[in-house]
């Protein structure tokens, strides 16, 4: 095809980005209908070159039809098909004002238009006096068949959805969707019903077939009943069937594309005869094209069968069309076309003896009409001058008529070979270079994915390591873990106020290596909350993001716990690690929003912080005198003023000097034989070259030094000026509260008769919050010291002789008193909250004050 495509064109009407796909088609008369793919229809007269009536409806418009009798239009969208009276439009324009011959007739579509109340139609179809709808519902394709009379339905068939279908549906929300096509396909023998038209080619969305064509495509009883056949493409590829006449008619798959079909038409190809064609012509969106013909194997065509000649042009194909002889489609950045003669004796020459089959036949190179961004087309047609013309709607909504040069007869001559060579050698280059990106795109993935599996698989290793160390019969200590944590509690003064610091350590002594995307999360809760929290217990959480932990390595972080005066003890601390599989995928989460959130928790240990975490201690009991003897340089002037004046109001003397407050105290009582086995253990186990495996002289001292200086459950107190402070076996310091306390250490005789050495710890404070914080202290060490003692034979002392019989009477007869003061409370009979809460302090004392003994 020589010369150049002219491009003439017709008017503008600035639209893009629609929802639908556009959809331009010839009329019966002069008129073209157009429809961009939005809520509107337009009436274009290709002989007066103007618009004349433009058509609003409710919703996106996906497909139209004009009646045979010019009368009426038939418009599809999303609500419903309407139909409207085509011989309206014009009294329509002439109702408006004076000017009105100039500007095209506005129709706004309502209920009264609406023709089937069908919600979804994609595709209209008229076929004589029936009219025909495509829609896609739940999981099916549906084709329903009304009379378009009164819109009676008629009959209804099914096709199930496959994958595809439902993933362009998903895409139709951002892009323009795709929708199915319907064709009538007519032997040659039966005249269409109300046809206007002779052409083989596609008019109308009707098309006819040779007899033989026709026959061998849609069978027997179609073609003796000179049935019409409904063609279906649909957006998955698959080229459908319908005949309409015969009884027990039913939708059937004739081909597929494996891609979304663009288009369907007929050509004549080797020999058309007027008002036939010998070829079925299918169009994919990426490319794929099909040709369906009859292949004559004997005479009068007992021997034909159908020849499926498929191959692939350079996509993607958004709209295409057909004539006798060629195919014309658009890419978008051109318009082609392929000379389907060609293909079809290419194809032949490489058909398999035998049965008829699909042959891959190589495709001529179309040729380029240098026209881009088409985006519809309607039927090609032929001035008297011989010349093709096509009319295509462009992607800025601007309608052209483009007409082709006229075909000389050395056309076909083929093309100078340097050309054509130096063409291919392009192609190829291009080609090579896009396998080499794409190869290099794929490498890099494949890495990333190997990255990803490889950090996964550690991952799952150091998983099911943590959950095995949990799942044991007996508890593994925190030395035995793989990955633990133990810490350090300690006092530290920050602009001029006191506060309480915990210095944790995450210890990795597992094989593997803790990698990027571990977080050491620790939750902080008090076991008991403070009076004034109003019992509710607050946590608080702290995360500490690593990267790569080796094995043997630790990391240090450090976390305020509480100010002075504000800290409610025991503390609980909640130590894990957690793993957040958004850093595992990196930027490929974001397009995972169930994974966004997503991590896995692994529980390490957990620790308690006590009072004897938090004391200060202040020096042993010589210094303790000393400096009590005189007024502390330190203290608050306010609150010395404050206590000055209640000890006035006390009524003591004025020369009193400061009175010493009410003293609570409770004690614990362990055998001294049982320490001094205990403590050998601890000592050779823990410390050989500070601890000597002989028993202690002194066990009270080493008790004392035991409680003060042991990490139990993985907690070290840090304390400075403890070796002066533990010079003898009474120890003076402050608790987390602000009040003295004191640690008392000695050994006592226990018994009536016969006497058994014990060593009784002493607590002693002012403040009954810190002697049973304390107390609860002292007694947790020395349950889990007492889970290393060495087992031994009982002891042979008599129970009557060590007096424990009348403390266990005592704690029976404590116990009915505490129950009955929490009934009374709880009724509110017989005594007030004062009484109640002054026996239970009572009854609290005296069971800290006659202790049972631990042997």
């Amino acid at each position: 095809m020589e010369g150049r495509c002219s491009v003439e064109t017709w008017a503008e009407f600035g639209f893009s980005g629609t929802p639908c796909t556009p959809r331009l088609t010839f009329g019966f008369g002069t008129d073209v209908f157009l429809c961009p793919g939005n809520d509107e229809v337009y009436v274009f007269s290709s002989q007066d070159r103007k618009l004349t009536a433009v058509i609003e409806c409710p919703a996106p418009v996906t497909d139209l039809v004009e009646s045979h009798d010019k009368q009426f239009l038939y418009v599809a969208c999303r609500s419903g098909v309407y139909c409207v009276s085509l011989q309206s439009l014009p009294s329509r324009a002439q109702s408006s004002p004076a000017d009105a011959s100039s500007s095209p007739a506005e129709l706004k579509m309502s209920t009264e238009f609406l023709a089937v109340a069908e919600e979804g139609v994609l595709s209209l179809l008229l076929v004589g006096s029936v009219l025909l709808t495509l829609s896609q519902r739940d999981a099916s394709w549906v084709l329903t068949s009304y009379r378009s009379s009164n819109y009676e339905m008629l009959s209804s068939f099914s096709l199930p959805l496959v994958s595809g279908d439902v993933h362009n549906e998903a895409e139709g929300k951002t892009a323009t969707r795709r929708r199915p096509l319907l064709t009538c396909v007519h032997s040659s023998v039966a005249t269409p019903p109300s046809s206007p038209s002779t052409s083989s080619t596609a008019s109308g969305g009707h098309v006819c077939l040779e007899p033989v064509l026709f026959k061998l495509l849609f069978g027997i009883d179609a073609a003796l009943a000179k049935s019409p056949v409904i063609l279906c493409g649909l957006p998955d590829g698959r080229l459908c069937f319908l005949p309409l006449r015969p009884p027990g008619s039913r939708l059937r798959v004739l081909h597929s594309l494996e891609q979304p079909v663009v288009f369907v038409g007929a050509s004549g190809v080797m020999e058309p005869g007027p008002g036939h064609a010998q070829c079925l012509v299918a169009v994919g969106e990426e490319g794929r094209v099909v040709l369906l013909k009859s292949d004559k194997g004997g005479s009068e065509g007992g021997g034909s069968r159908t020849a499926f000649i498929e191959g692939c042009v350079p996509g993607p194909v958004m709209c295409g069309c057909v004539d006798k002889k060629r195919l014309y489609y658009s890419t978008g950045s051109d318009l082609l076309v392929l000379d389907l003669a060609e293909v079809s004796s290419e194809g032949e020459s490489q058909q398999m003896i035998g049965t008829s089959s699909m042959t891959d036949a190589a495709l001529q190179s179309p040729t380029s009409l240098n026209v881009c961004r088409v985006v519809a087309l309607a039927e090609p047609t032929c001035n008297t001058a011989g010349e093709v013309q096509l009319l295509g709607l462009s992607v800025r909504g601007q309608l052209q008529r483009m007409t082709l040069p006229v075909e000389r007869e050395d056309a076909r001559l083929p093309p100078v070979p340097s050309t054509k060579g130096g063409r291919s050698v392009r192609d190829l280059l291009s080609a090579i270079g896009d396998v080499c990106e794409r190869a290099s795109v794929l490498k890099t993935a494949i890495k990333s994915k190997n990255q990803i599996l490889r950090h996964l698989n550690q991952v799952l290793n150091i998983s099911f390591l943590l959950i095995a160390s949990t799942d044991t019969e007996e508890p593994l200590s925190i030395q035995e873990k793989p990955i633990s944590c133990h810490a350090m509690a300690g006092w530290s003064r920050l602009l001029q106020s006191d506060s309480l610091s915990l210095t944790c350590v995450l210890d990795n002594s597992s094989p593997y290596v803790l990698e990027g995307g571990w977080t050491l999360s620790i939750a902080v809760f008090p076991l008991s909350c403070p009076p004034g929290a109003g019992g509710e217990s607050s946590s608080t959480n702290f995360s500490f993001p690593f990267h790569n932990l080796h094995p043997g390595e630790t990391l240090e972080v450090s976390l305020p716990l509480a100010a002075a005066d504000e800290a409610s003890f025991p503390m609980t601390v909640s130590c894990s690690l957690i793993f957040s599989l958004t850093g595992l995928l990196g930027e490929e989460a974001a397009n995972l929003p169930g994974l966004q959130d997503s991590c896995v928790s692994l529980p390490l240990n957990t620790l308690t912080v006590d009072w004897l975490h938090a004391l200060q201690v202040t020096g042993p009991i010589a210094t303790h005198r000393k400096a009590a003897s005189r007024p502390s340089d330190t203290t608050d002037p306010i609150q010395a003023f404050l206590r000055s004046r209640r000890v006035g109001r006390g009524g003591r003397g004025e020369g009193g000097g400061e009175t010493e407050r009410e003293q609570h105290a409770a004690s614990v009582r362990v055998s001294s034989e049982l320490l001094r086995d205990t403590l050998v253990l601890k000592g050779s186990d823990l410390d050989a070259q500070r601890r000597s495996k002989v028993a202690p002289q002194n066990v009270g001292l080493s008790l004392l030094e035991w409680l003060l200086s042991e990490a139990p459950g993985g907690v070290a107190a840090a304390r400075h000026g403890d070796k002066m402070a533990l010079s003898g076996s009474v120890v003076h310091a402050q608790g987390p509260n602000g009040h003295t306390v004191k640690l008392t250490a000695k050994e006592v005789d226990v018994g009536e008769e016969e006497s058994l050495a014990a060593v009784e710890v002493q607590v002693e404070s002012s403040s009954i919050a810190a002697v049973c914080g304390l107390h609860h202290a002292v007694l947790r060490r020395i349950q889990a010291l007492l889970q290393t003692a060495p087992e031994r034979a009982a002891s042979t002392k008599s129970i009557q002789s060590l007096g424990l019989r009348q403390a266990l009477q005592r704690a029976k007869r404590l116990l009915q008193q505490i129950r009955q003061s929490r009934i009374s409370g709880g009724f509110g009979v017989g005594v007030s909250t004062g009484q109640m809460s002054q026996s239970l302090l009572s009854a609290y004392q005296e069971l800290r004050e006659n202790p049972l003994l631990i042997i």
